[in-house]
C-alpha cells in the first residue's frame, strides 16, 4: 500500500517525551518503591474541597458540560478582579497556547522564544507552519534584549515562560513590564505563568494591569501545579476579549469536563491550600537546592515546584526508585536533569541518592 504522507510541517516533529513509567522502572530495576519526581506535579495533592465537589457530579455525567465555563470563569473574574469576557478556559493551559498558534500563525510567520523552555511552543508554530525564532537563555534567563532584537516584519507572536521551564529561574515583573511596553502592538506577547503560585510575590505580574494598557497580551495560568489538578487538565488565560473571540473559532467544543470545571471552582476557594502548599514548596526547595550546591552541582535559583540541576545524575536517581527528567543540549555540556521538588521524605531520599552518586565517582 503506498504511503499516506502527513502534512509538511509535522515531519520534523518529535512527540512530546513522556518517560519511564514506574510500573517500568520498577521492574528494571526490581524496585519496591517509586518516587514519581519528573512531572512538576503538586506533591501535597489538592484541596479536600475538590474531593467534595466532584463527589457531587456523577449524577449529571450523562449531559454535556456547559461549554462556556461560565461558571468558572464567573468564579476566577471574582478571584482576579477581572471581567469574565477576559478569561478563556482550557483542557490545561497548553490547549491555550496550541489555540493561540492555530488561530494567529499563518505560513511563514515567526514565533519568538526561548532556546532551552516548554517545547510546545515551538511544536504548535511549527504545525501550523511558522518558524520558532529561538533565543538563548543568559544565565538561565529569558534575553530580552536579543529576543526584542530579533523582532522583524514577520513576527507575529513572542513566548516567555516565567517561571521558565525547565530551568525554574524568573525574571522580576519590572522586567517584563518594561519588555511589554516596548513590543509593537501587532505582536502577541503570551507571558506563561503556569507555576505562577511558586513564585516569590514581589516577582509576581499583575496581569489585570497589563491587560489594561496591552490588548496584545496573553497571560497563562493552570489548575495543573499550585492546585495538584494534573490528573483532570484545567487552566486559564487572561487577555482581551478580541483575542478569545479568535481563539473560540478554533476551540474544541465542550473541552473541559465537567468534573474539571467543579474541581477547579473548588480548588480556587481553598486558597489556604495553595498557600500552605506553597510554603512547603518553597522551605524544601531552598534546602534541596543548597544540598546540591554543597555536593558540587549547578542548580539555578528557582520560583517554581522544580529544581535544574547540571549533571549525569538521571540514571543513578532512577536505579533508586526516582523518576526525573533527563535533558541534554547546546547551551550545556553533558547532562542535566529536572527535578520535582517532593516531600521531606522524597527529597531525602533524593539527597541520599545523590550522595551516593557522588561518593562512587570519588571511588
Amino acid at each position: 500500500m503506498d504511503r499516506i504522507l502527513t502534512k509538511e510541517s509535522i515531519r520534523g516533529i518529535t512527540p512530546y517525551p513522556l518517560g519511564i513509567a514506574a510500573e517500568e522502572l520498577k521492574e528494571k530495576y526490581k524496585l519496591s518503591r517509586i518516587r514519581s519526581l519528573a512531572d512538576n506535579e503538586n506533591a501535597y495533592g489538592c484541596s479536600k474541597l475538590v474531593s467534595l465537589a466532584m463527589s457531587k457530579q456523577p449524577g449529571n455525567l450523562s449531559r454535556y458540560p456547559d461549554g462556556a465555563c461560565s461558571a468558572l470563569k464567573r468564579t476566577l473574574g471574582n478571584f482576579l478582579n477581572l471581567p469574565s469576557a477576559y478569561i478563556s478556559i482550557g483542557n490545561g493551559s497548553e490547549e491555550l497556547i496550541r489555540l493561540l498558534a492555530r488561530a494567529y500563525i499563518s505560513e511563514g510567520d515567526e514565533a519568538i522564544m526561548a532556546d532551552l523552555t516548554f517545547p510546545r511552543y515551538k511544536a504548535n508554530v511549527v504545525i501550523e507552519g511558522g518558524k520558532a525564532v529561538e533565543v538563548p537563555l543568559k544565565d538561565g534567563l529569558h534575553d530580552l534584549v536579543e529576543m526584542g532584537s530579533r523582532m522583524s516584519s514577520r513576527t507575529k507572536m513572542i513566548f516567555i515562560c516565567n517561571p521558565n521551564n525547565p530551568t525554574g529561574t524568573a525574571l522580576c515583573k519590572e522586567a517584563i513590564q518594561q519588555f511589554i511596553a516596548a513590543v509593537p502592538a501587532h505582536i502577541l506577547i503570551v507571558l506563561d505563568e503556569a507555576y505562577y503560585e511558586y513564585m516569590n510575590h514581589e516577582k509576581r505580574t499583575e496581569a489585570e494591569k497589563l491587560l489594561t494598557f496591552h490588548d496584545n497580551v496573553a497571560v497563562l495560568r493552570t489548575f495543573s501545579k499550585a492546585y495538584g489538578l494534573a490528573g483532570l487538565r484545567a487552566g486559564y488565560g487572561m487577555m482581551h476579549p478580541s483575542i478569545i473571540a479568535e481563539l473560540d473559532k478554533v476551540r474544541e467544543v465542550f473541552n473541559v469536563n465537567a468534573l474539571s470545571q467543579a474541581a477547579a471552582i473548588a480548588a480556587l476557594e481553598d486558597q489556604y491550600f495553595v498557600r500552605m502548599s506553597g510554603e512547603k514548596n518553597r522551605t524544601e526547595r531552598e534546602r534541596m537546592r543548597g544540598r546540591i550546591q554543597e555536593l558540587g552541582f549547578m542548580c539555578y535559583a528557582s520560583e517554581a515546584n522544580f529544581l535544574f540541576i547540571q549533571g549525569a545524575l538521571a540514571e543513578k536517581l532512577m536505579e533508586s526508585g526516582i523518576i526525573v527528567r533527563k535533558f541534554t543540549h547546546a547551551s550545556f555540556q553533558g547532562e542535566a536533569v529536572r527535578l520535582t521538588i517532593g516531600t521531606e521524605e522524597d527529597n531525602d531520599a533524593v539527597l541520599e541518592a545523590i550522595g551516593q552518586a557522588v561518593r562512587g565517582r570519588r571511588v
